[in-house]
């Protein structure tokens, strides 16, 4: 493991996976059942709160496929994150440390390396347009960046 680089918990359980998507999703809040359904369902889904508190309380182990969707709707993540043996957890989890260190300012920038004959995928095009627009959202007009002292 590289210095620096977060311990991945180990993520079996539905119960587990919900609970670190919480910590990772809100950090320092508590979010109520009643919370997490309302935003289910402004994103287009349904999740009732009782539901969504015996999955936390470890009562719910085998959810449908419509809850799991419920749960990427609410948590902005792809819901195969949440089945048994998903293949997606480490991708996330991957993605949620990249976000946790952009916002500190571990990393400012990405590379593209082993870039296809094609080019990049319209979404990995998108997002480092996206970082290139936040970038240049926090520099000065003098051309400084914010946080540095001017010249």
């Amino acid at each position: 493991m590289d210095v620096g680089e977060e311990h991945v918990p180990e993520l079996q359980s539905l119960r587990q996976k919900v609970e670190y998507m919480l910590e990772k999703t809100f950090p320092g809040q508590k979010v109520s059942g009643r919370t997490f359904a309302e935003l289910v369902k402004e994103r287009g889904g349904s999740l009732s709160h009782s539901y969504f508190s015996n999955i936390l309380a470890g009562k719910v182990t085998e959810p449908s496929e419509e809850i799991l969707k419920a749960l990427g709707l609410g948590f902005g993540v792809d819901w195969r994150f949440f089945k048994e043996e998903s293949e997606v957890v480490g991708d996330v989890v991957a993605g949620l440390q990249f976000l946790a260190k952009r916002r500190t300012g571990e990393i400012s920038g990405v590379a593209g390396r082993g870039v296809e004959d094609d080019g990049l995928s319209a979404e990995l095009l998108e997002f480092a347009l996206s970082l290139l627009a936040d970038t240049k959202a926090k520099q000065r007009p003098d051309g400084v960046q914010d946080g540095e002292p001017g010249r």
